[in-house]
């Protein structure tokens, strides 16, 4: 674009310092108790008065966890958007095509400033709750699932559950390298270095560079980022965060992460077993629970300093291991990093030091008391990951301490297959999400199973790459 074009187009670009300042900002207020009228009122003044501001970009997620979003001219949603609708029947596992058009309801506590050399200038991002023709709240709406069930644990017992996430990817050389994949001859790492010690200007350094910059641009408040064990791998991370907002935060990370490797001719993947014979990707995930600003998992006389409740919350989850899999591994590929010989958490138990253990129980002080479920991989969707964790945590049946004291191990699904049918099985996973909304996850999931071999084998499959719910296209999905 040449200089007479661009002195043509005077459009919001905010410095990143200046990026960081406002991000945490709202932050600060969507944490607070600043009723959603008044931030509504707040951010409506603001939209007013930004005349740089062409678009706002509201986001919503499926039922698989990918995300969606739509540009709204500034001016038309200042006029609308209290009356925005969207075609359902395009979302994979939403509305029929007879009943097609749901509605988006403007989430006003979620707002982020962007940067421009990611997002392009002029645009600012909220989420949306998904509402149905009826004005209801959709039943398949996941991340409506989560902010219904925090808004009622903090009413009813004064509950805030604080989640990180570890959210770990590849960087494989091309763009759109998923999409183009083929089988016969795989990913092409783009970098060779691992833990610690990539060169400071390699690429693998430079995407984690960039990727934290705009980072900390939007308010995570990041503590480290680095190049992970396997050979092109990353891990960036970011503090702690109550759960609806740290589920919208893993979805901008990999957005973000996304499209800055596409900037550099580059693909960040967030497929959990890319490439055989290295590590996979997790997503750890870290739960506490606070009232009244005391972590409540936090007991100086307690086994491993954990409370009782904090080993409540461990055993139920225990004890739903193996129904609540296919929520954490929601992939083909996903069993593939379940796999005993790569630090794969895939046995279902609790330690302290066991990286092999489901869950862990990390080195903690009072304020970060928790536990750190390690079996869920970084393409499941966050909202329902939070969602049904949180509610086993709290409602599921508990596991009793005869059970954890068995000798014997037991392990997580070797196969989404297997992990289907458990999931199929359950009555716990029923009364959580309701009949309609896991018929159609069952569905989904096994549509996806269907298109790629029960046998994964040595080499990652054309099937769960191409047909994976963060890849596939129209093209793809209907060449089979």
């Amino acid at each position: 674009m040449n200089k007479d074009t661009d002195s043509l187009r005077n459009f919001l670009e905010i410095p990143y310092d200046r990026l960081e300042e406002l991000n945490l900002e709202s932050k600060k207020k969507r944490a607070s108790d600043t009723s959603d009228s008044e931030l509504k009122k707040y951010y409506l003044d603001y939209l007013k008065k930004e005349k740089r501001l062409k678009a706002v970009t509201i986001g919503f997620s499926d039922m698989e966890g990918r995300f969606h979003m739509l540009d709204y001219d500034k001016k038309f949603f200042l006029g609308s958007f209290d009356n925005l609708t969207f075609d359902g029947s395009s979302i994979r596992g939403f509305s029929r095509q007879a009943e097609s058009d749901l509605r988006l309801r403007v989430d006003w506590r979620a707002f982020w400033w962007l940067p421009s050399d990611v997002f392009g200038p002029g645009k600012v991002l909220m989420m949306a709750d998904i509402y149905s023709q009826k004005d209801e709240p959709y039943e398949m709406d996941s991340r409506g699932l989560l902010k219904s069930y925090a808004k009622k644990l903090k009413s009813e017992k004064g509950y805030t559950i604080y989640t990180s996430n570890e959210v770990e990817g590849f960087l494989v050389k091309g763009e759109d390298a998923e999409k183009n994949f083929n089988e016969r001859i795989g990913f092409e790492l783009a970098a060779r270095g691992g833990y610690y010690h990539s060169l400071p200007n390699d690429i693998l350094r430079t995407f984690i560079d960039r990727t934290a910059e705009a980072q900390r641009a939007m308010g995570f408040e990041n503590e480290k980022d680095h190049p992970e064990v396997a050979p092109s791998q990353f891990e960036l991370n970011y503090s702690y965060s109550e759960m609806v907002n740290a589920a919208d935060q893993i979805q901008i990370y990999k957005l973000t992460a996304r499209q800055i490797a596409r900037n550099l001719g580059l693909t960040a993947t967030f497929l959990p077993k890319p490439v055989v014979g290295i590590n996979g990707s997790g997503m750890h995930t870290n739960l506490s629970i606070a009232k009244n600003g005391k972590n409540l998992f936090y007991d100086k006389k307690g086994q491993g300093q954990l409370s009782k409740l904090g080993w409540d919350v461990v055993n139920r989850i225990l004890g739903s291991a193996n129904d609540v899999c296919l929520i954490l591994n929601s992939s083909v590929n996903a069993f593939r990093r379940l796999d005993p010989h790569f630090e794969a958490p895939n046995e279902i138990k609790v330690s302290e030091v066991d990286r092999g253990a489901m869950i862990r129980i990390p080195l903690f002080n009072e304020k970060s008391s928790r536990i750190e479920v390690r079996s869920v991989a970084p393409d499941s969707n966050p909202y329902l990951v939070m969602y049904a964790l949180s509610k086993i945590a709290l409602e599921g049946p508990i596991r009793k301490d005869e059970e954890n004291k068995r000798s014997r191990i037991s392990y997580l699904p070797s196969n989404i297959d297997v992990a289907i049918q458990r999931f199929r099985n359950s009555d716990t996973l029923t009364k959580i999400l309701g009949e309609e909304f896991k018929r159609k996850f069952i569905d989904l999931k096994q549509t996806a199973a269907n298109r790629s071999p029960l046998d994964l084998g040595t080499r990652v499959k054309n099937g769960e790459v191409l047909y994976h719910h963060e890849v596939y296209n129209q093209v793809l999905w209907n060449d089979f």
